[in-house]
């Protein structure tokens, strides 16, 4: 297994495999709540059969080359991930994720994962446009899309039905060029 360092304080970007499947419900049930507020995550993964599921969806869209996921390790804990929900190599398009346990909110884990995953789905796939979907309500989220360089596309009105209310989506996206420019100025 590899690790790729998200910084001098010691916080790791690892592949998140269904062997680990005890460790991320863990985490998921650490940052349910936290989680929760924006994400699907925790309604999808309340057990262990079911988080194993979801990291055998992943695994199976890796293999596949459609899709990847990695966890977010500081100091040796599974504390957020990081995930292409989609890659389509064909159309050369992504679209990626993010979530976070609220005892390492505003530590920039996510934005430094962040670079690593989109940069190498630019630079080693040649994906041209990476979309970031996020609730608007969610503002660290758009925090890190406007760090990472992006530009809000548009909202989609009432398009995702989440715990039985209809929410809005911003669409935050960044081509390669415009990636390569803002990772020069990093």
């Amino acid at each position: 297994m590899y690790a790729a360092s998200l910084g001098g304080d010691g916080a790791e970007l690892r592949p998140l495999e269904p062997w680990q499947a005890g460790e991320f419900l863990a985490h998921i049930d650490r940052g349910r709540e936290f989680i929760g507020q924006h994400n699907g995550l925790p309604d999808v993964v309340r057990d262990l059969e079911s988080s194993a599921a979801f990291l055998r969806a992943y695994a199976e869209k890796t293999a596949a080359d459609s899709g990847r996921i990695h966890g977010i390790w500081a100091d040796g804990t599974l504390v957020g991930g990081f995930l292409l929900r989609k890659l389509d190599i064909e159309q050369r398009t992504a679209e990626a994720g993010c979530w976070l346990e609220p005892s390492v909110v505003g530590r920039g884990l996510v934005t430094r994962a962040a670079r690593l995953v989109i940069d190498w789905a630019v630079e080693v796939r040649g994906i041209h446009r990476v979309e970031w979907w996020v609730s608007p309500d969610n503002a660290p989220s758009i925090a890190v899309a406007r760090r990472l360089g992006m530009t809000k596309d548009g909202v989609l009105r009432e398009s995702y039905l989440y715990r039985g209310k209809r929410h809005d989506e911003e669409i935050w996206s960044v081509l390669a060029p415009d990636w390569r420019v803002a990772k020069a100025a990093w």
